[in-house]
């Protein structure tokens, strides 16, 4: 819960940055020149680890991101997945940060295929924290000039002390382009 609560306040921060950052006086035609975007996303999540039993959970996760060109983008993602029942009576959660760097595969359809790579800190409530690594898939779908619908795939993975938690997830969420 305590990974969860660090969450929430983690997106609350990204927010109010963009509000700060439109404060500024900024206007939306300068954001989509710079190709900045907003990203949540939420879905399932199975857990396998070495150190208990292997169970499903909640994924959450948001982020702010850049769209390099028309094929590379990257983003900061503080991500979720969790209440995991690894043994009688205990339960842990994976929370991650990462930044991410994606190739969006042309179509010059509204169907945009992709896969990505991240690196960042992973922190596993009940244990050690270490070094997270994620690899993603999927596909994006224009549904508005700023808005695509995002349906993937992302295997966390959190190198720690003892055993490392691996998480399979899969996602639905919203990118809202500037």
């Amino acid at each position: 819960m305590k990974n969860f609560k660090m969450m929430i306040l983690a997106t609350v921060m990204l927010g109010a940055g963009g509000v700060a950052a439109h404060a500024a006086d900024v206007s939306a035609e300068s954001y989509q020149a710079m190709g900045f975007y907003l990203r949540a996303d939420a879905g399932w999540s199975f857990l396998e680890w070495s150190g208990g039993d292997d169970d499903g959970g909640l994924a959450a996760g948001a982020g702010i991101g850049f769209n390099i060109n028309d094929n590379m983008r990257t983003d900061l993602r503080l991500d979720y997945g969790g209440d995991y029942d690894v043994a009688p009576g205990v339960d842990i959660s994976v929370t991650t940060l990462t930044g991410n760097l994606y190739f969006d595969i042309p179509t010059n359809t509204a169907f945009s295929p992709y896969v990505g790579a991240g690196a960042g800190y992973g922190m596993v409530s009940g244990g050690s924290d270490g070094l997270a690594l994620a690899l993603m898939g999927g596909v994006g779908v224009d549904l508005t000039e700023n808005l695509v619908l995002d349906v993937g795939y992302r295997l966390r993975h959190v190198m720690r002390s003892g055993a490392d938690p691996m998480e399979h997830q899969i996602t639905t969420g919203l990118r809202f382009e500037f």
